[in-house]
């Protein structure tokens, strides 16, 4: 009746962050970040290198989630939270 959903765990890579956000973006993660539901760590590095350089993404429970761009990522994350 009263399930409670589970927290998302979400790493970030601070090079990709900053190759990739806006200061728009920036405003929106924000925003995502400061659900409870969510837990999120900034790393120097995540030694995903090629992929740093291609395209945004973060960590989710383990698993590399990608996007066409910033803005597309946060789109993924907050579905996942659903």
């Amino acid at each position: 009746m009263f399930t409670k959903k589970e927290k998302i765990q979400i790493e970030f890579c601070q090079n990709n962050l900053d190759r990739f956000t806006t200061d728009q973006t920036i405003a929106e993660y924000g925003k995502f970040l400061a659900n409870p539901r969510i837990q999120y760590k900034e790393y120097e590095c995540l030694s995903e290198c090629k992929l740093c350089k291609e395209t945004s993404y973060a960590k989710v429970n383990g698993q590399i989630m990608r996007g066409k761009d910033s803005h597309d990522l946060l789109d993924q994350l907050q579905e996942a939270l659903k």
